[in-house]
């Protein structure tokens, strides 16, 4: 045990029984057996009251009774050896003895307003099935747990049961749409969550194949993205998944999940079809956005490709940034009011969605770059009119993403100091084009471009490298043009000059770029 309560990594024979609880620091080290450091030992000690009646048999090639983890699938399975103990695990789980995968939920519950925001069904799409199951080639069904993933049911993996032991086992299969353009594409669309497959090569393997809000935007806002687009000829298969970032690439049977390897003919783990209705009522309509039973198959129709991309990205920008939706625009704007001037480090409301300010979650997304060469630190930047940039920490989501910056009169709040960092973890230095991230001294987040948002909402703060949750690399939508200057356009790096920040009407928007000065904006110490 690594630490006290919880099991982790444990060392076993690989094959025969093992005694129980009392004997697991003694084990050989032949083969590994992995619990989820998230599964507490109490837990199993509940399942029977009398540990030393009880042995455990730990097998390579048998799968007994499953344990799976969103974060980290173990390489081998565990079974009792007595009839009894799984019978016992079983009613304790309330699940079947046989075929049922264990499962451990991220979330008890999911914030519904979000969630039907995040995942709106596309009335107006074309279908070539609905409502149907996923088969593997051994006959079982793929599925979804809708509370395996985020609060609003993102990031939910891709889970394999025998066909009807579970709920979320309808598909529609999308041909054209609001978040599909091209020919011979399809997006694969969860009849129970509203979500799509989405394949992200960024996250850690094993957990690349996730489900995603439709679109690649997690508030629900985004339209195309080649992450979720499959190839697809029309038929019912068998047929590969093959997603269309990642070319060569197709889905594949592990265990209990969904991952991704190279394509190969002759791998059966790698054949998929779409097969017969899923009956009941498990799977009606999604996130209150209506039941499908009415809706009618059609064949795939082709379309002028037109979709509409992301502007070019850089290491940590690959995809989509996985984060909430973003307050009202000018929200957040002047320093009046009960705005506070320190960085909150407990909860409090914030003005988008959770509601409610996760500090622990926000210290993660933001962290300061010590190592950073900074330009200036703690300085105030000037609009072309004379009001300075200005951020309500509260202005954002729970973990101080998207918040809109603000243009105020100057006062030298803490609200309106910056760091220029010219190089560090957030920005790789490139001698032909240097550049600078403009950083909050108060949240250590960047000032942040993204096109796809709405009109008046493309630039917010967000955590330095693109990755809501703090893990990005270089973004080239944070990146400008600097070489030291106290004055200079706010010019995304990304957007090759064509895109520039600019003052609106109480924050900052975009547009294209001027040439009379309107767009310099002033730093001062």
């Amino acid at each position: 045990m690594r630490r006290p309560g919880l099991l982790s990594s444990l060392r076993v024979p690989s094959v025969g029984c093992v005694a129980w609880l009392k004997s697991l620091g003694t084990l050989s080290d032949k083969s590994c057996f992995n619990i989820p450091a998230s599964f507490p030992a109490t837990t199993l000690l509940a399942w029977h009251t009398n540990p030393s009646d009880q042995r455990l048999k730990f097998l390579e090639h048998e799968a007994i009774m499953g344990i799976s983890s969103r974060d980290r699938p173990p390489p081998l399975v565990v079974g009792p050896c007595h009839r009894s103990l799984i019978q016992m695990v079983a009613a304790a789980l309330g699940t079947l003895a046989r075929g049922t995968p264990f499962r451990v939920r991220a979330v008890d519950s999911l914030n519904e307003e979000a969630t039907a925001e995040a995942h709106q069904r596309d009335d107006g799409a074309t279908r070539a099935f609905s409502d149907v199951q996923i088969k593997t080639s051994d006959g079982k069904c793929l599925f979804v747990d809708k509370l395996s993933g985020d609060f609003r049911a993102n990031l939910t993996p891709v889970q394999v049961a025998d066909c009807g032991s579970t709920d979320g086992q309808g598909w529609d299969v999308i041909t054209a749409g609001k978040h599909v353009k091209g020919d011979n594409v399809m997006l694969i669309v969860s009849t129970l969550t509203q979500a799509c497959f989405n394949f992200d090569p960024r996250r850690p393997a094993g957990n690349q194949v996730l489900l995603f809000s439709c679109g690649g935007r997690a508030g629900g806002e985004g339209e195309v993205t080649d992450s979720q687009l499959f190839a697809f000829d029309g038929g019912a298969g068998p047929l590969s998944l093959q997603p269309q970032n990642q070319v060569g690439s197709c889905l594949v049977v592990k265990g209990k999940a969904i991952d991704i390897v190279g394509c190969n003919d002759g791998d059966d783990g790698q054949a998929f079809t779409f097969g017969d209705a899923v009956g009941g009522n498990n799977n009606n309509g999604g996130n209150n956005n209506g039941g499908n039973g009415e809706q009618s198959s059609s064949t795939c129709t082709k379309s002028t490709r037109t979709v509409t991309a992301a502007p070019t990205q850089t290491e940590g920008n690959m995809g989509t940034q996985t984060t909430t939706a973003a307050p009202e625009a000018g929200g957040g704007g002047g320093a009046a009011g009960d705005i506070p001037t320190a960085n909150p480090t407990e909860p409090v409301p914030v003005s988008g969605a959770g509601g409610t300010l996760q500090p622990t979650a926000a210290a993660e997304s933001h962290q300061r770059d010590e190592t950073a060469k900074r330009a200036f630190s703690g300085v105030s930047i000037r609009a072309p009119d004379g009001r300075c940039l200005f951020i309500d920490p509260t202005a954002g989501d729970f973990r101080q993403n998207l918040i809109p910056v603000s243009l105020v009169d100057c006062t030298g709040s803490p609200n309106e100091k910056w760091d220029v960092i010219t190089e560090g973890k957030h920005n790789t230095p490139n001698a032909d084009r240097p550049a600078a991230l403009i950083v909050s001294a108060l949240t250590q987040g960047c000032i942040s471009f993204d096109g796809r948002r709405r009109e008046g909402d493309t630039v917010t703060l967000f955590s330095c490298g693109g990755r809501a949750d703090g893990d990005g690399g270089t973004d080239g939508n944070q990146l400008i043009p600097f070489i030291g200057q106290t004055s200079f356009p706010f010019a995304p790096g990304n957007e090759n000059g064509k895109t520039c920040i600019l003052p609106g009407t109480d924050r900052l928007e975009s547009g294209p770029c001027p040439d009379d000065g309107s767009q310099l904006f002033s730093i001062f110490e």
